[in-house]
């Protein structure tokens, strides 16, 4: 699995981005942002405080870059094709999974930018954005300083949460201020809210349940409070263990040590192994003794370019939670049914 990673600084000197002028007119010039329906009344200008500074939109954005990871969907779901996007797992054309392809439609398929190396600096200026969205990131202020310089920047909210952790509220409801869509956000994060409330009401054997995400990253990787997935379990109606935080820190995840594993033996708990990484988990003689194990309270998602769920549940965002909610909720339902013979 792919886990997040800080953001490594790439040193692009600034003249750089202007010595690439030329190829920016050009982009320009050929188009590749599309938004569908113009921006609602009042909606601009605007202004959106982050973690390094505020973002002055002043009308409707026409070419928008997402440097961080999930924000393209967001995008799409507002009518707004971004002209590049950031991979993070998957290599799909344009990095929008299949669940965000319909809401692509015909239009042009974003450029894909890396963050392998650090943020693309002098790629993006290529692009000409007019807005630059990086949300569901581990931007540094040094990034934030140069992405400024080629366009307004909507960084990591400026809440004190923990690089990758904003939630997929957040992040369209931002998104909807960003281009110039506030109350169709609004809409979209109410109508998903609704479906949580539904699977909540016909699920009421998840109620105060204790539930917990983790990786076989490196040993064993465990999510903690602030990262979007655990928030799925709570939003759902399960509890979180109560020294989850303690032990994991003000981070989306860490690893634990095999001293910590206990942690693990939850009523619930929800794997993201790597692509045919699930026997060899199973197998794990550290974990394969445990209650989780042994009373079938497991969950596996296994990374599979041809699962939506594993993608969908990673990306969590106000597009993917359709699919997690139809496709997950019925494994955690197995899960805590009781019944080890259960298939989860």
């Amino acid at each position: 699995m792919r886990l997040l990673r800080p953001l490594v600084l790439l040193l692009v000197p600034l003249l750089v981005l202007t010595a690439c002028g030329a190829e920016t007119k050009e982009r320009a010039a050929a188009g590749g942002g599309q938004t569908q329906g113009g921006a609602e009344a009042g909606a601009y200008p605007v202004t959106i405080k982050n973690k390094y500074g505020n973002a002055v939109i002043k009308e409707t954005p026409k070419r928008v870059v997402a440097v961080g990871l999930v924000e393209q969907d967001a995008l799409l779901a507002l009518g707004v094709v971004p002209v590049g996007t950031t991979e993070w797992f998957g290599e799909k054309p344009g990095a929008i999974f299949p669940w965000a392809k319909d809401k692509l439609g015909s239009a042009t398929v974003p450029t894909v930018l890396s963050d392998k190396d650090g943020i693309q600096f002098e790629k993006i200026a290529g692009l000409a954005p007019d807005l630059i969205i990086g949300l569901y990131s581990g931007m540094t202020a040094a990034d934030y300083k140069k992405l400024e310089a080629i366009a307004p920047t909507v960084a990591q909210p400026a809440d004190g949460s923990a690089d990758y952790s904003v939630t997929w509220q957040t992040v369209t409801k931002t998104v909807g201020q960003a281009v110039g869509k506030p109350k169709a956000a609004a809409v979209l994060v109410a109508e998903v809210e609704r479906k949580f409330a539904d699977a909540r009401a016909a699920h009421p054997e998840f109620q105060g349940k204790t539930g917990l995400m983790a990786s076989p990253y490196e040993g064993y990787f465990v999510y903690g409070p602030q990262d979007p997935r655990e928030k799925l379990l709570t939003d759902l109606g399960f509890v979180l263990p109560a020294n989850l935080e303690k032990v994991i820190g003000d981070k989306f995840g860490a690893n634990i040590s095999a001293e910590k594993i206990g942690l693990l033996d939850q009523q619930l708990l929800v794997w993201f192994p790597e692509k045919n990484g699930t026997a060899k988990l199973k197998a794990d003689p550290l974990y394969k003794s445990m209650k989780v194990r042994t009373e079938g309270r497991d969950v596996f998602i296994e990374e599979d370019n041809n699962s939506e769920l594993y993608g969908a549940t990673s990306f969590v965002s106000v597009l993917s939670l359709s699919i997690v909610l139809d496709q997950l909720v019925p494994k955690l339902s197995a899960a805590v049914d009781g019944n080890p013979a259960t298939n989860a």
